[in-house]
């Protein structure tokens, strides 16, 4: 929607007036002096005409837009950083392109789960399109401020806090989430005019109420996971060594000894504390 608005330099319009005031100021002088106050007459009114021309002058600051409007209308934008002189009587809007970031409140909704969750992010974005920005919404900070925490609790209600093991994603996949909110925040905010650069989760918890019970849920799946690794180790271990002592020939072992031999060594490898060892002076069918 953005379109050149018709500029000149704005020095070239002081230059300008410059020289008209001062050759009227010339003129002055040399006339007659019984046509003199029609003169001045004339070029007063003349040079209250040539003033407002300057009213067209304007300054654009880098990183910066001017959205120019000619009684309602829309003339262009001026994105060009400097001194320029466009249309007179014109209304110029300012609008910043420099990249913007603010972060959300920590929204509380509940997840796919129904569990309820706390959740905020950072939002990285800038005005790509200053008269859309200015012509399409209200107020564009609003607007992005809105979206932002739309987008954000729809995306919250979408996929559960953790997967707790599953394959299918979960809030805590930071970078796809990110993604996927980044993605999301891009199609609202396209008719604004605005281009979302990135977004990042900073703040994602379980609500107060149930975070204690969801604390022990996580602690009892690390837990079972770490017990499922030493098992799995453990019955490795024991099947290396009875394939050792068996290669070695260091000891011949019916299927009771075998069997009490693998039960040893389990309790010894999964055992939480240090075992005990115990002698046995006798035989193990006595």
């Amino acid at each position: 929607m953005d379109k050149p608005a018709p500029k000149f330099s704005g020095f070239v319009g002081i230059a300008l007036f410059a020289i008209y005031v001062l050759a009227a100021f010339v003129a002055i002088v040399l006339i007659p002096e019984d046509v003199r106050e029609i003169v001045i007459v004339g070029a007063s009114v003349f040079a209250a005409l040539l003033v407002i021309p300057l009213s067209g002058l304007v300054v654009v600051d880098p990183n910066e837009a001017k959205v120019v409007q000619f009684f309602g209308n829309y003339v262009g934008t001026i994105d060009q950083p400097g001194f320029w002189c466009t249309w007179p009587l014109t209304a110029k809007r300012t609008v910043s392109r420099r990249v913007r970031n603010f972060e959300t409140a920590a929204a509380k909704v509940n997840d796919a789960d129904g569990n309820p969750v706390e959740i905020a992010a950072v939002i990285v974005w800038r005005v790509r399109d200053a008269a859309r920005a200015v012509f399409s919404v209200d107020s564009y900070m609003s607007y992005v401020s809105i979206q932002a925490e739309s987008a954000l609790r729809h995306l919250a209600t979408c996929y559960p806090y953790d997967s707790h093991g599953s394959d299918r994603m979960s809030l805590r996949d930071g970078s796809q989430v990110a993604e996927e909110l980044t993605q999301e925040l891009r199609e609202r905010a396209a008719e604004a005019g605005i281009d979302i650069i990135e977004t990042r989760i900073t703040h994602l918890a379980y609500a107060p109420e149930i975070a204690q019970a969801m604390l022990r849920r996580q602690q009892a799946s690390a837990v079972v996971a770490a017990r499922q690794q030493i098992v799995e180790g453990a019955v490795s271990m024991v099947h290396l060594a009875l394939e050792k002592i068996e290669e070695e020939h260091m000891v011949v072992l019916d299927e009771e000894r075998r069997a009490a031999m693998v039960s040893n060594l389990l309790v010894v490898l999964c055992s939480d504390h240090a075992t005990q060892p115990v002698v046995n002076a006798g035989s193990l069918y006595s």
